[in-house]
C-alpha cells in the first residue's frame, strides 16, 4: 500500500488562503484545483492518520459506528488501530481460510446478524457506474488549464478589438469542449449500461443444510452461500464453488469464447490444506459477469458456491475500475512535451520583458503595454497543443479498426511504434496441431469438452483428440455422471472384432463420475470414469510426460521413455501422456466426490504417448522474419515442453541454424544442497583445431538460452543477480506458468526493453495487462484482458500494430514540432512588428489559424503507415540533438528571412514611414478624393503598414514550408501524396490573399465617401475602368510629394 499522510483544517491558513484568492481575482483557487497537494498543504497541517480528517488522496473521509474509513477510487480504506494504518478488503480470502475451512465453516452460510455486520464494512454488492451530468462534466472540462488559457487569450483579443479572430476562437472552443462532452458522456453511458445490464439479479441465498431464501444480489457479502440454477446465470459476485460443476463462458474476462469447467473446491488432501486464493484456485472460482451455461449435480442436491468477493473488489469490479481510473500513461514524449512547453513559456517571457522595456522606451500607454505584452504569451504557447497531437491517435485507431485490430487504450499506440521486443504464447500465435494417432478410450474421456446447444465445444485441441475416436458425447446432468460417452454406432462392428468380443453393449457406454480440469501449474487433468455395467471405477490421467511419469510405477514405465520422449520433442512433435488406475470397488459415487486429487493421481499406470505434430502456420516464419528484419527481439514462450519448444523456435526462425541453445536447468536447495544452475548445450559443438576466422568466432558467439518454468522460478529466487543476464539472450521460455508470464514481462521492462505480448486472454491475461503493447488473439470486437484484441487467429496483426504504432509516433512528433514552429513563426513576426509599434490585423491571425493552421493540423495525421517495418525505430524522446536541431535550423531560417524582409522592404523607393493618415495599399490617393469634406478613419493600430503585409506574406509561406519539412513520410509513413491538393490550395489562398487587403481598404474607402452618396457613380466608373484593379506588383506613385485628405 502507498504511504498516506493525514491532515487536519488549519483555521489561519485558510483565512490566508481566502485572502489570495480575493486578491488574485479567483486565480489561486484554480490553481490549488489543478494541484490538489498545494491546496491540502496549504490549509491543512499535517497530524496522525487516526485523527485526520483530510488525505493527500482526493477522497471522502468519514466514519460509521466508530470505523475510521475513506473512499478512494471506489474502494474502501479502512483505520487499522493495531497496524496504525488503512488497508482494504477484499473479501474472503483475507481471513487466509484453507480450503478445508471453506467447507467446513462457510458452506452454511451466514446470520442474518452477521451478514449485516459485514454489510457495514463491503457496502452494497454493486458495481455503480455513476454517469455524471453534463453541467459536471462541463465545468471539469472548461477548467482544463489549455481552456482557461483560451478564455484568458479570448478576453485580451477582444480588449484589443480582434473580435472576429477571438469569436472564431471561441467558436472552434465550443465545437471541441461539445465533441469532448458528448465522447466521455457517451462511454460513461456505454461503461453504465454494460455493467447494469446484469448487476442486479435475483439469487438464492443458503442458511443452514436445508434453508434458502430469495434476496437480491446486492445483498450479498464475502460468506453468504449462493445456490447457482440449474439453466445457469450471469455470476453477480466471485464466488467458489464447493458442490458440484459449472460450465462458465469467461469471455467477458479474458476474451477467450472456449467454455471453461469449474468444479469444487477439493475439501481433502493436501490441496485442502492450502490458504485459498482466487489466482490459485480459479479453477474452482466463478467470477463476477461470467455467464454461467450449465450446471452438474447429483439429483436432489444443489450446485453451491461460497461468495469470496463483491462489488468494486470482484475481478470485473477491478476491470471496471481500471477503465474508470486509468493509469497514467508515462510515455517519454508526452514528458518532453512538458518540458518543451515550459521552454516556449520562458521564450515568451522574454518577449514579455522585451515588449515592456520597449513600449516603455516609445512611451506607449500603461493599457497597451500591458495588453500588448500578455498578448505575446497568448501567441507563444499554443492552448490547441492537445487536441492537435490527439488528431494522430484517433486516425491510427480508425485504420486499425479496418484492419480488425480493435483498441481499447488509444494512448498506447504510441507505444506500439517503440517496440523491439515481442512474446509469443507459441501455443496460440505460431503453431496448429494434428492428431497424428489414435490411441485407447483414454483420449475418450479425459478432457473438458460439453455439450452446448447440441454442439460440442471446448478446448480445440480436445476437440481433435476426441473426434478422432468416432466416440460421441451425452450429457447428462441430472445423472450421477459429469458426462456420458458412447461409441459411435459406425464403430461397433469394427470395435467389436478388434476387442476379440469382449464387451458387450453396455460397455461402450462410459460415464465421467468426477473431472479434475487440467490446471497449467499441475500440467495435467485427471477423470473418474465408469463403465456401465461395471462394478469398479477407473482414473485415466492426461497431461505432460516427464509429470505422468513421475506420478506412474516406475515398472510401468519403459526404459526407454526418455530417449523416445527426447527423439519426438527434438523433431518440435507435441507429446502428451496418458496413464489409468482402477480404483477400489467399494468406493462409491459420493466417496470419489470427497477424494482428494493427490491420492486419485498417485500410483499410475503408464499407458503411452499421444504423438501430435506442431505444424507451423504458413505466415508465422515471414512475420518472424520480418521483425527480425526490423531489429525487434522475439521469444518463444510457451506451456509446452522444453525440447518441442526449441525445435518449433529453429523451425520458425526465432533460433537460426548455426545458434546455440543452451538451457539452464536449476534446482531449488535439498538436503542441504544449495540451489544449483546446470547449463546444458541441446546440440554439442563440433570440435575445432584451434584455428578459427572471424565468421566462426561470431557463429560461436550467437547463442540463445532456454528455460523452464520450474527453472525460472528457483533463479528468480536465489539467483537474482543472473536474472537480468539470462533473460537478455534468452529466447525460449517453456513449461511457463501464467503468473511467470507475468514475472518475465516485469523482468524485461526493468532492462528497459519496450515490451509486446502475443496470446490469448485466458491463460496469458496477466502477460497481456503488464505488457505495453498487448494483443489478444481473440473472435470478439474487443477484449478487456488487453489493450488490443486482433480479430485473426494468426500473429500477422503484430507487424500491422508496430507500423501504425511507428506512423502514429512520428505523426505526433511532426504535429508537436509544427505548432511549436507556428508558434514561435508569428511570435517572431509580432516582436518585429512591435519593434515599429504595430501587430497583425484581426482578419490576419483568423487567416493564419483558421484557413493555414487548422487544415494543416488535421491533415497532416491522415497519412498512412509504411507497408514495411525498417530496422531502425522513430525516436521516443523530443530532447534529443537531431530532432532538437531541425527545430532550431528551421527557427534560425525563418529568422532570417523575416528579418531580411524587415529591413529590404524598409530600402525600397516606394517605402513610406507609417503615419497614422497613411496606407501601405495606397488608398489615400488625392486624386480620388480632393476637396471631398470626408474624414477617413486613422489607422492608429499602425496595422496597415509595409512591414505587416511583408512579414504576414513571408510568414504564412513559412508554416507552409515547415509543414512540408515536418511531415516526415518514408519510411514510417507513407509519401505526402495527398499534400498536393492542399498545398495547391493553399497556395491559391495566400495569393488570394494579396487581393484581399486591396478589396478590404476600397471597401473602407466607400464607406467613408458613402456620406456624400458618390459610392454609386464611383463604383460604375470603377467598372469601366482597365487598369483598376491594379495589377500584381504595380507600384501606384502619389501626385504630390504629400497628399492627403484633411479633415474639415
Amino acid at each position: 500500500m502507498q504511504e498516506v499522510w493525514g491532515y487536519r483544517p488549519c483555521l489561519w491558513k485558510i483565512v490566508l488562503v481566502g485572502l489570495g484568492t480575493l486578491c488574485s481575482g479567483g486565480l489561486l483557487l484554480l490553481l490549488l484545483y489543478w494541484l490538489p497537494q498545494w491546496g491540502i498543504k496549504g490549509t491543512c497541517t499535517q497530524t496522525s492518520l487516526r485523527d485526520a480528517h483530510t488525505l493527500l488522496l482526493r477522497t471522502t473521509v468519514g466514519t460509521r459506528h466508530s470505523i475510521i474509513y475513506f473512499t478512494h477510487h471506489s474502494t474502501k480504506y479502512y483505520w487499522n488501530d493495531v497496524m496504525q494504518n488503512f488497508e482494504f478488503y477484499r473479501g474472503l480470502e483475507d481471513v487466509k481460510l484453507s480450503c478445508s475451512s471453506i467447507h467446513s465453516d462457510h458452506s452454511s452460510g451466514l446470520s442474518k446478524t452477521l451478514q449485516k455486520y459485514r454489510r457495514l464494512f463491503f457496502g452494497d454488492n454493486e458495481i455503480a457506474v455513476r454517469v455524471p451530468s453534463l453541467f459536471k462534466l462541463l465545468i471539469k472540462e472548461v477548467l482544463n488549464p489549455f481552456y482557461i488559457f483560451q478564455l484568458f487569450s479570448v478576453a485580451l483579443w477582444s480588449a484589443e478589438d480582434y473580435y472576429y479572430y477571438a469569436s472564431a476562437i471561441v467558436l472552434m472552443s465550443v465545437i471541441s469542449i461539445a465533441t469532448s462532452l458528448y465522447t466521455i458522456k457517451k462511454q460513461y453511458v456505454m461503461l453504465h449500461d454494460m455493467v447494469a445490464a446484469h448487476s442486479v439479479v435475483r439469487v438464492s441465498m443458503c442458511r443452514g443444510n436445508k434453508e434458502t431464501e430469495e434476496a437480491m444480489s446486492t445483498e450479498l457479502v464475502p460468506g453468504d452461500v449462493i445456490s447457482i440454477p440449474a439453466n445457469g446465470m450471469i455470476m453477480p459476485c466471485d464466488a467458489v464453488l464447493i458442490h458440484g460443476n459449472c460450465i462458465v463462458n469467461e469471455s467477458m474476462l479474458t476474451g477467450e469464447s472456449v467454455p471453461v469447467t469449474k468444479t469444487g473446491l477439493p475439501s481433502s488432501g493436501d490441496e485442502a490444506t492450502s490458504s485459498y486464493s482466487i489466482e490459485e484456485h480459479k479453477r474452482h472460482t466463478l467470477f463476477c459477469g461470467t455467464h454461467v451455461i450449465q450446471t452438474r449435480f447429483y439429483t436432489g442436491e444443489l450446485v453451491k458456491a461460497v461468495v469470496v468477493r463483491t462489488g468494486f473488489s470482484t475481478e470485473k469490479g477491478q476491470l471496471v475500475r481500471s477503465i474508470l481510473y486509468p493509469k497514467p500513461t508515462d510515455f517519454k514524449l508526452y514528458r518532453d512535451a512538458y518540458l518543451f512547453l515550459l521552454c516556449l513559456v520562458g521564450l515568451a517571457g522574454i518577449g514579455f520583458i522585451y515588449t515592456i522595456v520597449l513600449s516603455i522606451m516609445n512611451k506607449v500607454p500603461a493599457k497597451t503595454i500591458i495588453v500588448e505584452s500578455l498578448d505575446i504569451i497568448t501567441i507563444t504557447v499554443p492552448p490547441a497543443l492537445p487536441a492537435a497531437m490527439t488528431a494522430g491517435i484517433v486516425y491510427a485507431q480508425r485504420r486499425l479498426k479496418r484492419a480488425g485490430i480493435f483498441c481499447i487504450s488509444p494512448q498506447r499506440i504510441n507505444m506500439c511504434g517503440q517496440l523491439n521486443l515481442v512474446c509469443f504464447d507459441k501455443s496460440d500465435a505460431t503453431k496448429e496441431s494434428l492428431v497424428g494417432s489414435t490411441f485407447v478410450a483414454c483420449m475418450v474421456t479425459c478432457h473438458s469438452l460439453t455439450k452446448i446447444d447440441g454442439k460440442l465445444s471446448g478446448d480445440p485441441l480436445d476437440l481433435k483428440m476426441f473426434g478422432a475416436t468416432g466416440w460421441v458425447g451425452i450429457t447428462r446432468r441430472y445423472l450421477p455422471l459429469t458426462c456420458l460417452v458412447m461409441l459411435s454406432s459406425n464403430l461397433l462392428p469394427w470395435f467389436c472384432i478388434l476387442g476379440n468380443m469382449l464387451f458387450h453393449f453396455n460397455s461402450l457406454y462410459i460415464g465421467i463420475v468426477r473431472q479434475f480440469p487440467f490446471s497449467s501449474a499441475l500440467q495435467r487433468m485427471s477423470v473418474v470414469v465408469r463403465r456401465l455395467g461395471e462394478k469398479h471405477m477407473d482414473a485415466y490421467l492426461k497431461g505432460a510426460p516427464e509429470v505422468v511419469a513421475s506420478l506412474c510405477k516406475q515398472h510401468t514405465v519403459p526404459q526407454t521413455f526418455t530417449d523416445t520422449l527426447e527423439t519426438y520433442t527434438r523433431q518440435g512433435f507435441r507429446v502428451i501422456a496418458l496413464a489409468h488406475r482402477q480404483l477400489e470397488s467399494k468406493l462409491s459415487w459420493h466417496k470419489v466426490q470427497s477424494l482428494s486429487r493427490d491420492l486419485i493421481e498417485s500410483n499410475m499406470e503408464f499407458l503411452g504417448l499421444i504423438i501430435m505434430q506442431n505444424k507451423i502456420k504458413p505466415e508465422t516464419a515471414g512475420v518472424l522474419h520480418e521483425l527480425q528484419q526490423a531489429n525487434i527481439r522475439t521469444l518463444m514462450v510457451t506451456g509446452d515442453n522444453m525440447l518441442t519448444a526449441i525445435s518449433v523456435a529453429r523451425d520458425c526462425g526465432m533460433v537460426r541454424a548455426h545458434e546455440r541453445v543452451i538451457i539452464a536447468d536449476a534446482v531449488p536447495p535439498k538436503d542441504f544442497y544449495p540451489a544449483s544452475i546446470t547449463w546444458h548445450y541441446t546440440e554439442n559443438p563440433a570440435p575445432t583445431d584451434g584455428i578459427h576466422d572471424k565468421h566462426q568466432n561470431q557463429q560461436e558467439q550467437s547463442y540463445h538460452f532456454a528455460v523452464s518454468g520450474r527453472a525460472f522460478a528457483v533463479i528468480m529466487e536465489h539467483f537474482p543477480q543472473l536474472v537480468q543476464k539470462l533473460v537478455l539472450r534468452a529466447t525460449v521460455f517453456a513449461r511457463m506458468a501464467p503468473d511467470q508470464k507475468t514475472q518475465l514481462v516485469d523482468v524485461l521492462q526493468s532492462i528497459d526493453y519496450i515490451v509486446g505480448m502475443c496470446g490469448d486472454g485466458a491463460n496469458d491475461c496477466g502477460a497481456l495487462k503488464k505488457a505495453h503493447s498487448g494483443i489478444s488473439l481473440s473472435e470478439l470486437e474487443a477484449s478487456v484482458a488487453s489493450p488490443f484484441t486482433s480479430s485473426t487467429s494468426n500473429i500477422s496483426c503484430v507487424p500491422s500494430l508496430i507500423r501504425e504504432g511507428r506512423a502514429a509516433l512520428i505523426t505526433s512528433f511532426c504535429v508537436f514540432k509544427f505548432m511549436a514552429l507556428y508558434s514561435i513563426i508569428q511570435y517572431l513576426s509580432v516582436t518585429l512588428l512591435y519593434s515599429i509599434l504595430s501587430n497583425l490585423g484581426d482578419f490576419q491571425f483568423l487567416f493564419i489559424d483558421v484557413a493555414i493552421i487548422l487544415i494543416i493540423v488535421f491533415t497532416m495525421s491522415l497519412n498512412p503507415a509504411w507497408k514495411e517495418l525498417v530496422w531502425r525505430r522513430p525516436p521516443s524522446s523530443l530532447i534529443s540533438g537531431p530532432l532538437l536541431c531541425s527545430v532550431l535550423t528551421q527557427i534560425l531560417t525563418c529568422l532570417a528571412f523575416q528579418v531580411l524582409a524587415f529591413l529590404l522592404v524598409r530600402q525600397q523607393s516606394w517605402y513610406e514611414t507609417w503615419t497614422p493618415q497613411s496606407d501601405a495599399c495606397n488608398i489615400s490617393r488625392s486624386d480620388l478624393t480632393y476637396n471631398l469634406n470626408v474624414t477617413i478613419p486613422k489607422d492608429q493600430k499602425n496595422i496597415k503598414n509595409y512591414e505587416n503585409t511583408t512579414l504576414f506574406y513571408i510568414s504564412s509561406f513559412q508554416y507552409l514550408s515547415v509543414a512540408v519539412v515536418f511531415s516526415k513520410g518514408k519510411p514510417f509513413r507513407q509519401p505526402m501524396k495527398c499534400y498536393e491538393t492542399l498545398f495547391l490550395f493553399l497556395d491559391i489562398t495566400v495569393c488570394v490573399c494579396v487581393y484581399t487587403v486591396y478589396i478590404y481598404d476600397l471597401l473602407t474607402c466607400f464607406a467613408c465617401l458613402s456620406s456624400k452618396m458618390r459610392y454609386l457613380h464611383l463604383t460604375m466608373e470603377l467598372q469601366d475602368d482597365a487598369d483598376w484593379p491594379p495589377r500584381p506588383f504595380t507600384v501606384t506613385y502619389a501626385s504630390s510629394p504629400q497628399s492627403h485628405i484633411s479633415a474639415l
